[in-house]
């Protein structure tokens, strides 16, 4: 199962897909979409890539639902 360590109010979270994940309030709506860019692990199941000090390319996307 794909998961990733992101980073969002200045705190470390892990997240794996279709996760419900509470973060510190960010300025949006019920609905919008967000883009998590500071992305300082992810991992596949077989293979880690790991962010120096994070990693290329990889975004984490969400919704806000609450």
């Amino acid at each position: 199962m794909m998961h990733a360590v992101i980073i969002s109010g200045g705190k470390q979270h892990r997240v794996r897909a279709g996760e419900l994940l509470k973060v510190e309030k960010l300025a949006l709506e019920l609905g919008d979409s967000v883009a998590f860019e500071q992305v300082l692990m992810v991992s596949d199941g077989e293979t880690i890539r790991i962010g120096a000090p994070y990693v290329a390319g990889v975004v984490v996307k969400a919704e806000v639902v609450t």
